[in-house]
């Protein structure tokens, strides 16, 4: 990518899916697979998911990671219950390591104040992504789930262009607009030459606690035809439980006992 580059792939002749660009990672890592967790818009439940893979990961016995590359709206670090500041050396910064071993980097890792906004222009918030992957020292990971922004702005086109993403897993809720928001960060992902591993489906229902009756509160979904229409397989459906939120807020994730994504983690570790 060169430097005058705008960031506005829709008005560029350039042809940057067709290079090479991947920066490498810190020379003490050594990353097997990564995998992007993408939403079209945001209040999905994208950090959710992307925590629910890597405990799930983690449980199958893999070493996993998490760079959480949304810069301005970190919640990975709160969702581990991790709150100490990352540390360094000489050869790079240390990620934080969570009680089941899950590796993470955030910038709620480095700031003074977890509450500390980050008031930055959008090139500058793509760099620090680039610098998580470059200057963490990661050590060997067989999973690394990147949690994206919503959106298909600068981070999502830095970490398409610069890391070497295996594919990508496109988070929903059962609305509306889910077509026309799937759809664009299902092409944005075609256009960048990076494999669409499915899409999961948040908050697709509630489970009655006392009759076991399912009810759909956002209304009856349409992503099977939507993931026809793409080409792309629906990998879940998550219902919304109460019970996890709390985990998540807690910091208690590793907790949780029902993983609605472990046959999904099974499916990846193939």
């Amino acid at each position: 990518m060169s430097e005058s580059c705008s960031h506005n792939c829709s008005s560029c002749s350039s042809n940057c899916s067709s290079r090479d660009m991947h920066v490498p990672a810190n020379a003490q890592s050594s990353i097997k697979r990564v995998i992007a967790v993408v939403s079209g818009k945001g209040g999905v439940g994208k950090s959710t998911v992307t925590a629910s893979l890597a405990v799930a990961m983690a449980r199958r016995g893999k070493k996993v990671a998490i760079l959480d590359a949304d810069i301005t709206g970190p919640s990975i670090p709160t969702a581990f219950g991790i709150h100490e500041k990352a540390t360094g050396t000489d050869t790079g910064i240390d990620p934080a390591v969570t009680t089941q071993g899950i590796k993470l980097m955030s910038l709620n890792l480095l700031t003074a104040n977890e509450t500390d906004p980050v008031i930055w222009r959008g090139p500058v918030i793509a760099g620090v992504v680039t610098q998580f992957w470059q200057d963490v020292v990661w050590g060997d990971v067989d999973y690394m789930f990147v949690d994206m922004p919503p959106g298909t702005g600068d981070v999502p086109l830095t970490v398409f262009q610069s890391l070497p993403v295996d594919g990508v897993i496109v988070v929903t809720s059962p609305q509306d607009l889910v077509s026309m928001i799937v759809t664009k960060a299902v092409n944005m992902a075609k256009m960048m030459s990076i494999p669409v591993l499915g899409l999961v489906e948040n908050y697709s229902y509630f489970q009655c606690p006392d009759c076991g009756s399912k009810h759909t509160i956002f209304g009856e979904s349409h992503l099977d035809q939507v993931a026809e229409e793409l080409g792309v397989p629906v990998l879940a459906r998550l219902p919304i439980d109460p019970a996890l939120a709390a985990l998540f807020d807690q910091g208690k994730v590793e907790q949780v006992e029902k993983n609605y994504l472990e046959d999904v983690a099974a499916n990846l570790d193939k």
